[in-house]
């Protein structure tokens, strides 16, 4: 666990807050910095469990922390915070030490060497495939994989229902894989975790630079190397570098830039191969904002695909669509159309400007909830 101290900055430090302020420690605003304040709950932790109350979060202070941290206080995933990539970690690893029937590995690499973590959930012959932040800026996302992950693992192994059916039926006819975070890296550069001033930091400042019109940080949906996760699939792959290139994006760009070939980049390449791996019914790709379901690649029509996305529609409340032109090329949903003729959505949760705020995220939940649960009975 990284050590933190006054000073410090991001989403380890409201991870650090949220703990403290549910401990009854803290009592100033969750954002992010280490100030006084959070120095001062430090302290009275410290003094609490024992500990010498130096103000500085490290071994000894994380490891009193640690029951905490792995659901002592009824929750594992935070839902009102930042979510980066080591939060994600510090997660995955409370949730499998919690619940060991859970698999945990890796299918692959970002560009700056941070594994892309997927959970493997269940064991029945029905697979599907459930992911989230391809683009940076869609960070939340990934909580709502995070959260579902929690809350399926937690009814099924208390044999409780879930969304109304029984998550040891489901756990036995299907196995869930899930991606909760494609793009780690940007989703670190938008939340935080890489700090201005560092190297990774600079260089996207400068790709950002060539588009001064998109906000910067908060409009970064591209990887690290600024090449949009989700148009980098062979599916229209140059289809959409027409359009992108005619709408201005010829390089590297917070967003829209398509790359300068399909699969470039690692962490595309790498949910090409993971689901080339597979024998995937059924794939949910989550993506923000505009509370619409996107179900159809060109000509396509994969059997059932339609009902199923009107029972996704009904269950959410969401609108049922096809795809705009200008963004109906290279996307991931797009090519496992395509490529196997099966139901593949893409969901947009939430309304408002990217990054949405985290109080949007109860909402969102509760109007996925369904669809995580259907694409297991439906597929």
């Amino acid at each position: 666990m990284k050590i933190l101290r006054i000073g410090d900055i991001g989403p380890m430090v409201e991870f650090l807050q949220n703990l403290l302020l549910q401990l009854g420690f803290y009592f100033g605003n969750i954002d992010g910095i280490f100030g006084n304040n959070t120095r001062n709950a430090v302290i009275r932790f410290q003094r609490s469990f024992g500990l010498v109350p130096d103000g500085i979060v490290g071994t000894l202070t994380w490891r009193a922390l640690s029951p905490y941290i792995n659901g002592a206080l009824g929750f594992i995933v935070p839902t009102n915070i930042s979510y980066s990539s080591s939060i994600l970690n510090i997660n995955l690893n409370s949730l499998k030490m919690l619940y060991p029937f859970i698999t945990i590995g890796s299918i692959g690499k970002s560009v700056l060497q941070k594994d892309i973590p997927y959970i493997k959930l269940g064991n029945g012959p029905k697979e599907v495939f459930y992911s989230a932040s391809f683009h940076a800026n869609e960070w939340l996302t990934s909580v709502v994989l995070m959260k579902f992950l929690a809350d399926f693992c937690y009814c099924y192994q208390n044999n409780l229902p879930i969304f109304g059916y029984s998550a040891r039926t489901l756990f036995n006819t299907t196995t869930f894989y899930i991606v909760p975070m494609v793009n780690p890296d940007g989703v670190d550069l938008v939340t935080g975790e890489i700090s201005p001033g560092s190297s990774q930091y600079l260089s996207a400042r400068r790709i950002a630079n060539s588009y001064p019109s998109i906000p910067f940080v908060d409009g970064w949906k591209a990887n690290i190397r600024g090449v949009d996760l989700n148009l980098q699939f062979p599916a229209g792959w140059t289809n959409a570098r027409d359009i992108k290139y005619a709408q201005g994006f010829t390089s590297p760009a917070p967003r829209d830039f398509v790359g300068f070939g399909p699969l470039t980049e690692p962490e595309s390449l790498a949910v090409y191969n993971f689901t080339l791996q597979h024998n995937f019914r059924l794939i949910l790709a989550y993506h923000s904002q505009g509370e619409v379901i996107y179900w159809q690649f060109q000509n396509y029509n994969p059997p059932r695909a339609l009902y199923i996305g009107e029972q996704f529609a009904s269950v959410s409340g969401y609108s049922l669509e096809s795809t705009p032109y200008n963004s109906s090329f290279a996307g991931y949903k797009d090519w496992f159309i395509q490529n196997y003729n099966r139901p593949g959505y893409t969901v947009e949760v939430g309304i408002g400007t990217n990054p949405l705020p985290i109080s949007q995220f109860n909402q969102i939940y509760y109007n996925n909830l369904g669809i995580l649960v259907l694409g297991s009975v439906l597929a």
